[in-house]
């Protein structure tokens, strides 16, 4: 006769118990502290795990030359499991931050040269999101699989030859309708609204007495960076430079996609995609916390010394929470945000489109 199924069966409470090996215990001199690092780490791993679980749904989503309307939905509903984890994983550093330098460095030598760089998981994750080998910060002057085993350096490396959210993101944006009609061109008429609220601007900035000289000529000299910004994002040539120097990722039309929701983002049909767009900000600054609140910690306990494994410690947690960002071209898109106000009047019929209308009877 089968054993009924019970809570410790199902969760296999014995076994996960059992995975919590202190190093300085099989020395003989235990660190109190080290139980509470391994657990901690050990989360990590298991929430990175569901992460990646919500995030190969929404892969599978995207995937292909449509996305269904209805599963939009699920995917903002995955994404804000997505960011609640996140904020989880921000908030047991708290609890890390309980451990005193003194009680780390009870057990710290005993973890060389392991490191937390050496998570397969958690570079699926940046992988899977959009994240590239040219934009990753070297570690060791070494390719970062290559501090990985052989097995799980074959899954990431393989992961970089998949399509990430961020490409299959690119792919929908750049389908994004409305754009272009017989009798509407959004392109043209947001420009004609940009050089309105500009010179509008500038009307402002001379005629306030207020200002004294320099401080004028300071905010003139800044309205030229800002038109050249704007000019930029109309121009395809000076876009795409943008693009090879390195500042720009999204191609022109998806940027293009992208700003029209969020400027319209009050129309019915675009609320959904426009709490997507807003979702993947929060997802990579989540993500920034993160290694920002890792890195505090790293300093907090070993100060300027090494990693252990190897690796400039704080000094590296700092590069990479300052470049490993994915989704900086939504993020960057408040500076093409003008006023509703300014905003071009949309036809009847996309109006209509970009509504709910529902008509009983003839």
């Amino acid at each position: 006769m089968t054993d009924k199924i019970s809570y410790n069966s199902y969760l296999k409470v014995n076994t996960l118990l059992d995975l919590q090996s202190p190093e300085s215990q099989k020395k003989g001199k235990e660190a109190h502290d080290e139980m509470l690092f391994i657990i901690i780490h050990q989360t990590y791993e298991l929430w990175f795990k569901q992460i990646l679980h919500e995030l190969n749904s929404v892969l599978s989503m995207f995937k292909g030359n449509y996305v269904q309307e209805k599963n939009l939905g699920t995917v903002i509903s995955r994404f804000d499991r997505i960011i609640e984890i996140q904020k989880v994983l921000v908030s047991q550093i708290t609890i890390l931050e309980t451990m005193t330098p003194m009680d780390f460095l009870e057990f710290r030598d005993l973890l060389t040269p392991s490191s937390g760089f050496q998570s397969a998981q958690f570079r699926l994750i940046e992988n899977k999101l959009g994240m590239t080998y040219k934009d990753r910060i070297q570690y060791g002057k070494k390719r970062y699989n290559k501090f990985l085993n052989t097995k799980e350096s074959d899954l990431v490396l393989n992961s970089e030859n998949e399509p990430s959210l961020f490409t299959l993101l690119e792919m929908w944006l750049e389908r994004t309708p409305f754009l272009q009609m017989d009798d509407f061109d959004f392109w043209t008429s947001y420009k004609k609204s940009v050089d309105i609220m500009i010179n509008n601007d500038l009307k402002h900035i001379k005629s306030n007495i207020e200002l004294d000289e320099q401080t004028m000529k300071n905010s003139l000299n800044q309205y030229k960076s800002i038109k050249h910004t704007y000019n930029a994002l109309f121009d395809e040539q000076k876009y795409i430079k943008l693009q090879n120097d390195g500042y720009r990722r999204l191609s022109q039309k998806a940027t293009l996609g992208a700003l029209f929701i969020q400027l319209y983002r009050d129309e019915p049909v675009l609320q959904l995609p426009h709490k997507l767009l807003t979702q993947l900000v929060n997802i990579d600054h989540l993500f920034t916390s993160w290694r920002n609140r890792h890195r505090l910690l790293v300093y907090r306990m070993i100060g300027v010394k090494i990693g252990t494994g190897g690796s400039s410690g704080h000094s590296y947690l700092k590069k990479t929470s300052d470049k490993h960002s994915i989704f900086s071209d939504i993020a960057n898109l408040s500076t093409y945000i003008i006023p509703r106000s300014l905003l071009p009047e949309l036809p009847t019929t996309i109006k209509q489109q970009l509504g709910f209308f529902f008509t009983y009877g003839k």
